[in-house]
């Protein structure tokens, strides 16, 4: 284990219906990233792209009032069954990002989104929407920065988790322009994964990638919300605390 990963938090196993992303080192430091920021009774997150909950799960247990959303139905069901055998309460949406939550605004907005270059830029099916995201990696990525003003309270923080692949300072200065204040505040250097593995020829010759490279670097994005009113949103009204179980997506 290399010695970044050994300061990182403890998954606990969960259960991930087919095709649905189990936790892997990108969860791991998002979650501790997520604890820093101090995370307990009272506060309002949203996960979006869920997976099989454990983001989720990790603010419920620490007693967040937890929204999650994934677009995939199995993705939602894995999440709604880890709540339940974990006697979590989390309200569990399907739906496409932050259209399940309507405008809503909270305190911690966190995501894992897809973020692996691939040929092509069309929408991924089945397995391959929990790591596929366009040709530079974006597909998710610069939809969440620009939600993000709308989602996010006065003071309210984005922790995003993403590759090094899919242009760090794009994310930088795409939240920045977007009224918030930006900065990695989480770097890891982990080998290839499976998926990378298998489109090095084309990631090479896409020059995303050298001849010798044989890691990828994560990155958590840290984005505040500084209560300023900017020209691309209006600041949305707190909504009355409460709101049931529904469909979500992620």
């Amino acid at each position: 284990m290399s010695t970044w990963s050994a300061t990182l938090p403890a998954l606990r196993p969960l259960v991930a219906l087919p095709g649905v992303y189990l936790p892997q080192h990108d969860t791991r430091l998002l979650l501790r990233a997520l604890y820093r920021e101090g995370v307990g009774a009272g506060t309002e997150l949203l996960d979006l792209g869920s997976g099989s909950g454990a983001l989720a799960l990790g603010a419920a247990r620490r007693g967040a009032l937890v929204t999650a959303v994934d677009i995939s139905w199995r993705a939602v069901l894995s999440t709604r069954i880890n709540a339940w055998l974990s006697r979590q309460a989390v309200t569990v949406r399907r739906g496409d990002l932050t259209a399940a939550v309507g405008d809503r605004s909270f305190d911690i907005l966190v995501s894992n989104p897809p973020y692996v270059p691939a040929p092509g830029n069309r929408a991924p099916r089945g397995a391959a929407r929990a790591w596929d995201a366009g040709s530079d990696g974006r597909l998710l990525v610069d939809r969440i920065c620009d939600a993000a003003p709308r989602a996010l309270r006065p003071r309210g923080v984005l922790l995003m988790v993403h590759s090094g692949l899919c242009g760090i300072e794009d994310t930088l200065e795409r939240l920045t322009s977007a009224g918030l204040r930006a900065a990695v505040s989480d770097r890891a250097v982990i080998p290839f994964g499976p998926v990378l593995r298998s489109r090095l020829s084309w990631l090479r010759s896409q020059g995303l990638l050298d001849e010798v490279q044989q890691t990828e670097e994560l990155v958590i994005i840290r984005a505040e919300n500084s209560g300023a009113a900017t020209p691309h949103y209006a600041r949305p009204k707190r909504p009355a605390p409460g709101g049931g179980p529904g469909g979500s997506g992620g």
